[in-house]
């Protein structure tokens, strides 16, 4: 994927992008980036995958809101999504990115031929006063106590399945050591005090799928099925992946992600390029 940025009225907005054709958009987790989607594109042809490093990630200008939630991020995602010219595209939010998503899906319904909520992170809302602040404390302050290498040696095998190949543990390793202090605070922030479900609380408008890796020790299989069970929204399990699917298992979450947006966005099965009515 090749890295890009362009400058939004709130500052620079980097990216990267590959392909072409109908738009599939991509949106990282909390401990991640966009060159974390790397692995789909072999997957994925046909299609132009758009992934951002959301804002405080990667050269991504941060919000200026200092407790940000994610209508903050969906304001920035239609913003940048403007600025690239895309008008209909299938959505997918890997774990705080699937917040994201829920609350574009709030802002934009129009935009959106379809999400798919990946491995994805539910919010702690309603929790109480202590619990909201652990989760809010528990990424960045270790971060800055225990610098970027000694972080990512330590968390980034939690992400993925127990016996995950050594190349996708480098990978994981390498998006963390990327991570800045005020981008992931601000994030911790949103996963702390939002509410995915209190974006769409009578269910999403637009087609929607659950996906979640079998091995997912973060935001289980039981979590994510339930989820789909609230929303009504079809659930597909990614084998022998952990957290980051698209990472442990990316031939089968780009079969899941391409199955549920190629009738979305009028694609032909052979060469998913735009049909002719």
């Amino acid at each position: 994927m090749n890295p890009k940025c362009l400058t939004l009225d709130t500052g620079p907005q980097a990216y990267r992008e590959s392909g072409e054709g109908e738009a599939i958009v991509l949106l990282h987790g909390i401990s991640s980036g966009a060159a974390s989607w790397e692995p789909l594109v072999a997957h994925l042809p046909g299609y132009r995958l758009l992934a951002w490093d959301a804002p405080g990630y990667g050269d991504s200008q941060s919000l200026a809101e200092a407790e940000p939630m994610a209508a903050d991020y969906a304001a920035r995602l239609d913003a940048w999504l403007d600025a690239l010219g895309v008008e209909r595209c299938v959505l997918v939010g890997h774990s705080l990115g699937a917040m994201m998503a829920t609350a574009l899906t709030a802002r934009r319904p129009g935009r959106l031929a379809g999400v798919v909520l990946a491995d994805p992170a539910l919010g702690y809302r309603d929790a109480d006063d202590a619990k909201r602040d652990e989760v809010y404390r528990s990424r960045w302050t270790l971060l800055a106590e225990q610098g970027h290498d000694a972080y990512a040696e330590a968390r980034a095998p939690r992400l993925l399945r127990d016996d995950a190949d050594p190349a996708d543990i480098d990978r994981v390793r390498e998006g963390m050591r990327r991570l800045h202090i005020e981008g992931f605070a601000q994030a911790s922030w949103m996963l702390a005090n939002d509410d995915l479900e209190g974006y769409v609380p009578e269910g999403l408008p637009v087609p929607a799928t659950v996906l979640c890796g079998t091995e997912d020790a973060i935001t289980t299989p039981e979590s994510s099925r339930d989820l789909a069970e609230r929303l009504g929204l079809s659930y597909h399990a990614i084998p022998r992946a952990g957290h980051a699917s698209y990472i442990d298992a990316p031939g089968a979450f780009a079969a899941a992600v391409d199955t549920f947006a190629r009738p979305l966005l009028a694609l032909s099965p052979g060469n998913r390029k735009r049909t002719t009515p």
